[in-house]
């Protein structure tokens, strides 16, 4: 397990914003399938698309994302506005040249709560209607900071996802154990049904064979905890003594993707366990039961470090 002395986490310089979306690229979706198990209620794509010979070839790296102007016109009769997708695909590429660029969409689809009619997302229903060999029209990259530091094999990890903010923690798995990092790999992952594990074959299989890859599941809507309550990402802080002692960590880093609030859960475990390094409280909160602080507390008392990484939507 790696321990060396802290230093702060030097990011790489990265190209952002290559292709605008005045000027989108357009290039060929080659790969679409189901992301999740048969039985899932859910309907999620793992999509690829090929960037070559394009400005975004060799440009977009793990922790970035790329946008995806989708067809068609807004009620207020201009253009549909882009929307941006987490890469999922290591930074070489899925295949290794950086021509493979691919993500995981979610269709959204869901009601109206005043007028109960249905809401169809514009753009992941356009993606996840596609086929192999049809063209998009993308952007991007876009992100500079949710990335893994210069020096990787320096660091431990430890990546918390829901739902299709697992994205990134596959390409930065990926790249890392590709690289031959020995630094410990912890993947925090949670879902409302074990049908919507994303990606979960690999990571189980990574998980074997790596045994610096940790792979942790919480699962919402299903079992309960021993206490009754549901099982979410940061109760994983409290069940675990192994992940706890690698949070202690002076060289560990922390990235959060998923959904807004999410991160509250997080910070609350880790002032309940006084666990140094990732957040700083104002005095205003300094001794308080951290399970009473509020969002709004926490929003406005409580500042991440920069060992703390934060992508929420």
């Amino acid at each position: 397990m790696i321990d060396t002395v802290y230093e702060e986490p030097v990011l790489p310089e990265v190209k952002i914003n290559i292709i605008k979306p005045n000027n989108p690229v357009e290039v060929p979706l080659v790969e679409t399938r189901i992301g999740t198990s048969e039985a899932s209620p859910n309907f999620v794509r793992h999509m690829t698309f090929d960037v070559s010979g394009t400005p975004l070839q060799d440009n977009i790296i793990a922790g970035q994302s790329f946008g995806i102007v989708p067809p068609g016109f807004q009620e207020n009769g201009r253009p549909h506005k882009l929307r941006l997708y987490s890469t999922s695909s290591p930074s070489k590429g899925e295949k290794g040249e950086g021509k493979l660029v691919s993500t995981i969409v979610k269709r959204v689809i869901d009601e109206h709560w005043e007028t109960h009619k249905l809401f169809l997302g514009v753009c992941s229903n356009y993606l996840c209607d596609l086929q192999a060999g049809d063209i998009v029209k993308m952007t991007g990259p876009s992100g500079k900071r949710f990335l893994l530091p210069n020096n990787p094999a320096d660091y431990n990890y430890v990546f918390f996802a829901t739902g299709t903010g697992i994205a990134p923690f596959r390409g930065m798995s990926l790249d890392l154990l590709g690289q031959g990092a020995s630094s410990e790999i912890a993947l925090v992952f949670g879902s409302p049904y074990r049908t919507d594990f994303l990606y979960h074959d690999l990571f189980e299989s990574l998980s074997r064979k790596a045994s610096n890859f940790h792979y942790l599941r919480s699962v919402s809507r299903e079992a309960r905890r021993t206490d009754g309550t549901k099982s979410y990402v940061q109760h994983q802080i409290e069940d675990s003594e192994w992940l706890r002692s690698i949070l202690q960590r002076e060289n560990t880093l922390i990235y959060i993707c998923g959904l807004k609030g999410m991160e509250t859960g997080i910070y609350q475990r880790l002032l309940k366990f006084n666990i140094p390094g990732y957040v700083t409280v104002s005095e205003s909160i300094m001794g308080k039961d951290p399970a009473t602080l509020t969002r709004e507390e926490l929003k406005r008392d409580l500042k991440p470090t920069d060992r703390v990484f934060l992508e929420v939507y």
